[in-house]
């Protein structure tokens, strides 16, 4: 779990060190910074979600075929809680997604 969150930090570092040139370009390129740290925001936003609800999604089968390969007769309730478990996962995922481009293009 360390080496995963030291990989995550070590990432994030590198897009905000990227982006400190375009801050440092001057005065007319204070537009270009902001619409470029709009993106970075977006696309760590949407990153996240995604990393988050594959982990989920990952976690979520595994432990369903283990219920299922345990109690073969419970198979239609276990994949039934588990298509809906998913539904909620992926909406969490496109609700991530609609907020990073509400903050590309409103903010």
């Amino acid at each position: 779990m360390k080496k995963v969150l030291l990989n995550l930090l070590t990432i994030i570092s590198v897009f905000i060190l990227c982006a400190i040139p375009a801050l440092a370009a001057g005065e007319g390129a204070v537009a270009d910074a902001t619409v470029s740290a709009k993106a970075i925001a977006a696309a760590i936003a949407v990153g996240l979600a995604a990393a988050g609800g594959a982990i989920a999604m990952g976690m979520a089968i595994a432990k369903s075929a283990e219920g299922i390969s345990r109690q073969p007769e419970a198979e239609g309730k276990i994949r039934t809680t588990l298509m809906l478990g998913l539904v909620f996962i992926e909406t969490a995922i496109i609700y991530a997604l609609v907020i990073a481009i509400l903050v590309i293009f409103v903010l």
